[in-house]
C-alpha cells in the first residue's frame, strides 16, 4: 500500500491526503466530543489533561525525530551508494581508455549493458521494493569477462588495468548496497510508535478544555497539522527509491556514462 501511494501519487498529493485527513479528523473529532461532552469545554480536567497531553507529547516527538531523521540519513546514503557505484563504472571506462581498441571496446560494451540494465530494468524494480540481482548479474559477469580476457603488456596498461579491476570490484559492493537499500523499510514496531502515537495523542487534543469553540478548534488543528506533516515525512523518506523525492539514476547518465546514452 505504502509503494502504491508513492509510485501512484505526487508529493502534493500526499501531502493533501494525508495532512488535511488528519486535521479534517482531528477537527471532527473535537467537534464531536465538544457536542456530545459539553462539559469539556469548561476545562476541569485541564491540569491532568495538560500534564498527560505534554508527557506523552514530548515522548511521542522524540520518537518522530528519531524516526525522521534516521531516514533522512537512509536516503543520503543511498544517494551516495548509488553515486559511487556509478562513479566506479566510469572509472573503469576511463581507465579501459589506456588499453587497445580490440580490448577497450567489449569492455565499453559490457559497461553500457550494465548501466542500461541497472537504469531500465533494475531501477523500476526497486521503486516497487524488490530490487532483483538477478537483473543485473548477467551484465556484471560480462564485465569480469571482458576483464580477464585482455592481458596488459607495457606499465601504464598494467597500472590503468589495476585500477580497473579495482572500480569493477567497487561497482559489484556498491551495487550489493544499493539493492539492500531498497528493500529496507521502517521496522513494524516504529511504525507502530508512530502511527499510533498519533492515534494517542490526537484524542488527547480533544479533551482539553477552551471556552471559545473557534479557538479549540484552531488548536485542535493546529496539533494534527503538525502531526500529519511529521507522518507525510516518514511516508515518503521511508523507501529512498520511490516517490518523487526518490534516489535517482541519473549519475549513471553522467559523466564518462554519458556516451552510452546517445541523444540524452
Amino acid at each position: 500500500m505504502e509503494l502504491w501511494l508513492l509510485n501512484n501519487f505526487s508529493t502534493l498529493a500526499l501531502a493533501v491526503v494525508v495532512v488535511g485527513g488528519v486535521i479534517v479528523l482531528a477537527v471532527t473529532g473535537s467537534a464531536v466530543t465538544r457536542r456530545r461532552y459539553p462539559a469539556t469545554a469548561q476545562g476541569a480536567h485541564n491540569d491532568m489533561v495538560g500534564v498527560v497531553l505534554g508527557m506523552f507529547g514530548a515522548i511521542y516527538g522524540v520518537i518522530l525525530a528519531f524516526v525522521i531523521v534516521n531516514l533522512w540519513t537512509q536516503l543520503q546514503s543511498a544517494e551516495t551508494v548509488v553515486a559511487t557505484e556509478a562513479s566506479a563504472a566510469a572509472q573503469i571506462v576511463r581507465d579501459a581508455d589506456a588499453f587497445p581498441p580490440e580490448h577497450r571496446e567489449p569492455i565499453d560494451a559490457a559497461v553500457g549493458a550494465y548501466v542500461h540494465a541497472v537504469v531500465e530494468q533494475q531501477w523500476p524494480l526497486m521503486q516497487a521494493g524488490s530490487g532483483d540481482y538477478a537483473r543485473t548479474a548477467p551484465k556484471l559477469e560480462a564485465v569480469y569477462q571482458a576483464m580477464r580476457a585482455y592481458t596488459p603488456e607495457s606499465q601504464t596498461e598494467q597500472t590503468f588495468y589495476q585500477q580497473a579491476v579495482g572500480s569493477l570490484d567497487q561497482v559489484v559492493a556498491q551495487r550489493r548496497a544499493r539493492i539492500t537499500q531498497s528493500h529496507q523499510q521502517l521496522p513494524v514496531l516504529l511504525q507502530v510508535l508512530v502511527y499510533g502515537g498519533a492515534v494517542v495523542i490526537l484524542p488527547l487534543t480533544f479533551l482539553y478544555g477552551i471556552h471559545s469553540r473557534r479557538i479549540q478548534l484552531l488548536f485542535v488543528g493546529s496539533v494534527a497539522g503538525l502531526i500529519g506533516f511529521s507522518l507525510l515525512l516518514v511516508l515518503v523518506l521511508d523507501r529512498p527509491f520511490a516517490g518523487e523525492l526518490c534516489v535517482s539514476p541519473q549519475p549513471f547518465k553522467d559523466g564518462a556514462l554519458v556516451r552510452f546514452w546517445p541523444g540524452s
